[in-house]
């Protein structure tokens, strides 16, 4: 009886808007602004120095490949859309996104999915005149490659890896024309303790996208197995000098991860340990340190066209020693080798912010918006959004529209809320800093719409700063939260007279959050809601792999849905 209940109320709630209700109208936003200052990108660079990370905000799981006289770089997306970002750098350091593996809603869906399911961990390579991205789509088809001629697009639909389970794949073209999937899968035998996990290696068919032969493991469970090492994971396999190198993440996605090494002569091992591992981590360092950066790993190495050798790795910098609302960022370190081993980053040594250019590097310019203090504007005036602009999941109709009205991004209001497990109206830039300010200006919603911006970390943790329309020139201003207690709060509201466009804005800095509105009478900003929680955004709090984002939402309430 009480399913049968919970399936009525589900029912019901999809029909409270009439049969052949007109959609509600859009909501136009004039403008976005994001704005961010932090400490740690406050001191100017010396001469022929870059600045870390390289891509600040959300850029997990960085892999890289070097190609035609230039570099491309893949980060996760886990759910969002467009999915699997491609940028290009000539020096390593300013990087341009130039398009998405995912672009298309055909090629994948995640409805049903929590946030930080989905794409797991690219890995990009290049050969005979074709890009590959192999990657892991997490409980929506598994491992699949996709192929293209010009990494910025088009790329093939997935070409799935029949029978390969785990996750983090990547491939290694050897001398003899062979081709190998690596990836991280479940031990051989029973699991001897939680985190236990292995890499394992097998042949590939290419051109018809079929493991062959054996599948053999490579490592069983890390580096020191008597210590039970856990999640390694993230191989990728290099040639050099003869040796063959197989790099690891280890140690889990948190303040304890790590990169390790190991070489062979064969390609199949065995392949023995650095002595020196890891070669990359922050966990041996104090935590009250200033301006901490943690969680290092899960690197990819490249050569430059010096005949130098680079890493591109995951990080994140922290407040209050554990949490940090920016994500997994990409960082950059030259790699020293060292007695026929590469090393990123000797044993308690701290990742510098700023650190010696490539010696190619193209001129002095800001690396802004990818890094650094700055301000980023987005006036909706060209003909397709920026390529900054993310989804959660893959939209099924298209309720963003800067045509409409030329200058305004139309957002027409769709009935999910921020915590539906579908793709609601959100459309979310990273956060980028610990300190910053995101604000807007839009048109007075319709009855029966709720608008505005959002700082959105996963379904169950986001604040949502709305406004709704009563009457004439009156509008309730609002804040919702949701911190993972399974509700929805309203944590202040203010009823006042608005023109028919007003500005709001969401300011933090580290661990709190400040919420405003402008009416536009003169007064300028005004505080909703100040000194509000700002660890619920943090990915220490909230779980998961990702970054908060920021930006426009508008929702239908006249037929709200929720998971």
């Amino acid at each position: 009886m009480r399913l049968l209940l919970a399936t009525l109320v589900v029912l019901l709630s999809t029909l409270v808007q009439p049969l052949g209700a007109a959609p509600a109208p859009p909501v136009y936003f004039d403008w976005f602004e994001y704005a961010g200052h932090d400490t740690a990108f406050a001191t100017p660079l010396p001469a022929g120095h870059y600045r870390n990370p390289i891509l600040a905000g959300f850029h997990a799981d960085p892999s890289i490949v070097s190609a035609n006289g230039r570099f491309y770089l893949v980060n996760s997306s886990f759910t969002y859309f467009p999915g699997i970002p491609v940028f290009e750098s000539v020096d390593l350091v300013h990087w341009k996104q130039i398009g998405n593996v995912i672009d298309r809603p055909t090629q994948l869906d995640f409805d049903g999915l929590s946030v930080s399911r989905g794409i797991f961990a690219p890995a990009i390579t290049y050969h005979d005149g074709v890009f590959h991205v192999v990657t892991t789509a997490v409980d929506s088809g598994g491992n699949f490659i996709a192929t293209a001629r010009d990494p910025a697009g088009p790329w093939s639909d997935p070409h799935w890896l029949p029978g390969v389970d785990g996750i983090d794949p990547s491939l290694f073209f050897n001398d003899d024309g062979t081709v190998y999937l690596l990836n991280n899968d479940a031990p051989p035998g029973p699991p001897r303790y939680e985190g236990h996990r292995a890499i394992w290696m097998q042949q590939l068919d290419l051109a018809n996208f079929r493991p062959v032969g054996p599948r053999r493991v490579l490592i069983d469970g890390g580096v020191e197995p008597a210590k039970n090492p856990i999640w390694i994971e993230g191989p990728h396999l290099y040639k050099r000098d003869g040796w063959y190198y197989l790099s690891d993440a280890e140690g889990g996605t948190g303040p304890q991860h790590s990169q390790v090494v190991l070489r062979s002569r064969d390609v199949w091992g065995p392949y023995i340990p650095y002595a020196g591992n890891p070669i990359l981590t922050q966990r041996d360092l104090p935590d009250d340190r200033p301006l901490p950066v943690t969680n290092a790993g899960h690197a990819d190495l490249v050569e430059g066209p010096d005949g130098s050798w680079w890493a591109v790795f995951l990080a994140s910098r922290n407040y209050q020693t554990r949490h940090y609302n920016t994500g997994r960022e990409t960082y950059l370190l030259p790699v020293q080798w060292r007695d026929g081993w590469p090393v990123i980053l000797p044993a308690e040594q701290a990742i510098p912010y700023a650190v010696k250019a490539p010696s190619w590097m193209q001129g002095e310019a800001s690396q802004a918006p990818a890094t650094g203090n700055f301000v980023d504007r987005d006036d909706f005036d060209a003909p397709i959004l920026g390529t900054g602009w993310l989804r959660v999941r893959v939209p099924k109709q298209a309720w963003a529209d800067l045509g409409l009205r030329p200058g305004a991004l139309a957002v027409h209001p769709l009935a999910e809320n921020l915590d539906t497990l579908r793709n609601p109206a959100f459309l979310g830039r990273r956060q980028q800093h610990l300190r910053f300010e995101a604000s807007t200006a839009m048109t007075r919603p319709a009855t029966g719409v709720a608008a505005g911006l959002a700082a959105f970390q996963n379904e169950d943790y986001w604040y949502f700063l709305g406004v709704r329309s009563l009457g004439g020139d009156r509008v309730a201003i609002f804040l919702e939260a949701r911190d993972g207690s399974g509700a929805t709060r309203t944590l202040a509201t203010r009823d006042v007279a608005a023109s028919t466009s007003l500005g709001l804005k969401i300011g933090g800095d580290e661990g709190r959050y400040a919420f405003a509105f402008d009416t536009g009478d003169g007064r300028g900003w005004q505080t909703l809601a100040g000194d509000v929680d700002g660890t619920v955004l943090s990915t220490d709090r909230a779980g998961g792999f990702v970054g908060a984002l920021l930006g426009p939402f508008a929702r239908d309430e006249r037929a709200l849905r929720s998971k």
